[in-house]
């Protein structure tokens, strides 16, 4: 057995070794520690620049999300304003239905509830809703039955493009979801795999040490030469 204390090439493999796995283990830690498999370009390069990507269209289409919602308020507001106007003309309806015909009374109100009617319209920015257009700007010559006809065709456009909305956002909803699970298998660890990934480490770094120790001690023989 050839005996040598100036290079103890046995010991210096074992701390290249050593070195190797403490790189292991801390990279592991690190992976734990944040929850990303990547957490720097040289952990995979190519995943990274996948992975911001479809981070980039995650944040699009949350703002697309959030532009399909404003419309989606404004609708309701219509709608809203819509809902209260009908009701407006069908108590319209009833003062011209009443028995005793129109008396200086109903025609009082009949002209407060066209005049809130075009208040509403107005306030609305909606030409089509005020009392002129729905026939009932007066009692005499009032056509309540068109005018809720009208209404109603105008609730159903309000309807229909809240659905499309509705549509549209549960889409994106869907996209986003999709996406950012997309994103997750290329960007977060498993921790579980990570951790037997790092428990191997520390057992490799515990017989790495101890055997840079044995590497250590075996040019120590060369003493028994001089006894």
């Amino acid at each position: 057995m050839a005996l040598r204390i100036n290079t103890n090439v046995a010991a210096l493999n074992a701390h290249r070794q050593l070195l190797n796995t403490e790189v292991q283990m801390n990279k592991s830690m690190q992976k734990l520690s944040s929850g990303y498999r990547i957490n720097n370009a040289g952990d995979d390069a190519s995943g990274l620049v996948q992975a911001n990507s479809l981070r980039t269209t995650v944040r699009v289409l949350k703002v697309e999300a959030q532009n399909t919602l404003q419309p989606r308020a404004q609708l309701s507001i219509e709608e809203g304003d819509a809902n209260t106007i009908e009701n407006i003309v069908e108590r319209m309806a009833e003062l011209i239905a009443k028995a005793d015909g129109p008396s200086g009374e109903t025609t009082a109100e009949f002209n407060a509830l066209a005049d809130e009617i075009d208040r509403i319209a107005l306030a609305a920015g909606n030409v089509s809703l005020n009392s002129t257009n729905l026939v009932v700007a007066t009692i005499g010559t009032a056509n309540t039955a068109t005018a809720l006809s009208n209404v109603g065709s105008i609730l159903g456009d309000i309807g229909a493009s809240m659905n499309t909305l509705d549509f549209t956002y549960a889409n994106i909803q869907t996209k986003i979801e999709n996406t950012s699970a997309q994103e997750s298998a290329i960007r977060d660890v498993d921790m579980a795999a990570e951790m037997v990934n790092f428990t191997k480490s520390q057992i490799m770094l515990q017989a790495g040490t101890a055997m840079l120790v044995q590497a250590n001690m075996s040019s120590q023989g060369v003493l028994s030469l001089f006894q």
